[in-house]
Order: structure tokens, then sequence, then C-alpha cells
């Protein structure tokens, strides 16, 4: 069942004691000639290499392997423009556990194809918010058990084995730019982090046609909502987030900004020729904000940069082209 706390340090470690033997401990790399275009030095931290695609299938991994044989049995269902979509498929499969995954119109069909092929029932519906209220409709109607992609404890807590790895692979790291959606990774990362290091910045970065984050955290209100939301970068666009991912960030992140959609391309347009990574623009966001000026570099020492995923249709490699 859900648990009522933001998860701590070691309810994440038990998290990654639970998922270890099927998820990688992604690599922390570093690109000379990424540092020599961006100009400044990076360490990247790799779920792009993480199975499914994704730092999804941590959350989603944890999920399952938490859940009661009520919550399993009537089978699961979600809302997801992709990649917690995929993930949940894949762990639901290890179950053999029925999901459906409601996804908006304009999702990646590369994200829809593979979901479906790991057998999960797949509905296009309608824009973000359609979607949402379709997947509710379907607990009420179906008695699905609902798998938040992000504003759940549990799924929070297996991102957080993101932050556990750092703090390993990076006892000297200053600050991390970590893309914000609708803010699971963040939050767990965060919490993991900053429980050893108080010190480490944490910044969270969001495209300007989708901060709702930075939304929330204005108005003070975690159900504030946006009325649109339009990025390329659509893993990083829900139009609400959520009471524990709110919590979370406000107690541990310490500044959310925003980037443009220029800056995204040619983000992601670095790490796909310089760095030799094949990643989303949702992960790219964090060097788009170096790139720009939303953060400056951090003086003496590499920012380090969480490269999210690495679920990208081909033909979006194409909106990179001139980006300049």
């Amino acid at each position: 069942m859900q648990p009522s706390t933001l998860p701590d340090q070691a309810v994440i470690r038990q998290a990654g004691d639970r998922i270890r033997d099927n998820v990688i401990q992604t690599p922390v790399w570093q690109s000379a000639d990424l540092d020599q275009a961006a100009g400044h030095s990076l360490l990247l931290k790799c779920e792009n290499l993480q199975r499914t695609g994704s730092f999804k299938a941590r959350g989603a991994l944890n999920w399952v392997r938490t859940a009661t044989e009520q919550e399993l049995k009537g089978g699961l269902v979600t809302v997801s423009a992709g990649n917690h979509a995929i993930a949940l498929a894949w762990a639901a499969a290890r179950t053999g556990t029925p999901l459906t995954v409601v996804m908006p119109e304009g999702s990646s069909e590369m994200k829809i194809r593979r979901t479906r092929d790991l057998g999960a029932e797949v509905k296009v519906h309608g824009s973000i918010q359609d979607a949402v209220a379709l997947c509710h409709q379907r607990v009420e109607d179906q008695n699905l058990t609902l798998v938040h992609p992000y504003n759940d404890l549990r799924v929070m807590a297996g991102q957080g084995t993101v932050g556990l790895e750092l703090l390993e692979q990076c006892p000297d790291m200053c600050r991390i730019l970590c893309p914000v959606g609708g803010g699971g990774l963040i939050s767990g990362l965060a919490l993991a982090v900053k429980a050893s290091r108080p010190e480490v910045e944490i910044i969270g970065i969001e495209p300007e046609g989708a901060a709702t984050m930075g939304n929330a955290w204005r108005r003070n209100d975690p159900a504030a909502s946006l009325e649109s939301v339009d990025t390329w970068a659509a893993s990083l666009a829900p139009a609400v987030v959520g009471e524990y991912t709110f919590a979370a960030t406000r107690q541990v992140v310490d500044r959310m900004v925003t980037v443009s959609e220029p800056a995204i391309r040619e983000a992601t347009r670095l790490l796909l020729t310089e760095a030799r990574l094949y990643v989303e623009p949702g992960a790219a966001v964090g060097l788009a904000a170096l790139l720009e000026g939303s953060v400056e570099p951090a003086p003496e020492r590499a920012d380090l940069l969480v490269l999210t995923g690495g679920n990208l249709d081909l033909d979006q490699v194409r909106r990179c082209e001139g980006a300049q």
C-alpha cells in the first residue's frame, strides 16, 4: 500500500536492494568533445542506457515489487506520454499482470509500439488532460489499480536510486542539473543525495512551454495546473504535478529554471553529435540551461547532468538539423 511519508534514504536503499537484480547501475561519463563544444566540463549520468531506455524502469519495478496481491489482482492502469508506459509494461510483464496505458495524441509512435510489444493495452486519447481523465474513468469502471507515473511514493523511492548511485560514483559532485516533468526523479534523487550531502546544489530544469513544477511553486499549490503544454520535450510535459512531488521538491530542490525550445534542440544535437549519445529531448534540458545561461557553469568543477532517457524516434533527429 502507498506509504504516507516521503521516502528517506533508508527507504530508497531498500528500493535499491529490491530492484538491483533487474536494473543496471548506469555509468557517469565525460565527453571531451562535448566539453569543448559546450565550453565547460560536464559529467553525464547516462540513464538513457537503463533498461527500457530511461530511469523510469527503477520506479516501475519498485512499485510492482511492493504491490499487494489485491493491487495486482484486477490489473493496472496508468497514463503516460511514453517512458513510464514502457517501463511499467516491462515491470508488469514480469509478474504477468495486465496493464492498460492511456497515452495522449501525438505521443511517440516508437513509444506506443514498444509499450504494446511488452504486452500492454494502449489507448491513445486526446490531450494529456483528456488522457488523465480517461485513465481515472478506467479505474472507476473496471476496478483497475492506478500506478501514477510520478506522484507516487514507491515510484519516487525507485527513482531515488539514481541519487544513491551518484553518491558513490561522484563523491566530489557540487551540482546536479535534473530534468523535471512531474518531479518523481528529482524528488527521489534529491532526497537520497541531500541526506548525505546537503551542500550539493540540485537544480530542476523545465521547458518554457511546460513549466509545471515552477508554476506550482509560484502559486504554492501542488494542484496548480497549466491550461496547456507545448514543448518538443514530450517526456517533460504533464499539466499538473502532485502533492508528493511538490512537497519533496520544496524540501530538497534548490531552484527551478526554464529553457527555450531552440536551446533544447541545440542541446539534443550536441549530445547526439559530440557526446555520441542517443538521447531524447527531455534528457537534454540540463545542457540547454547551461548553453543559454539559465544556469551559470559551476566554477572550477564539472556540472553533473542527468540524461533521463534515450527513447527517441528517428524522425525526431531531423528536428535537430540546423540547430546552431
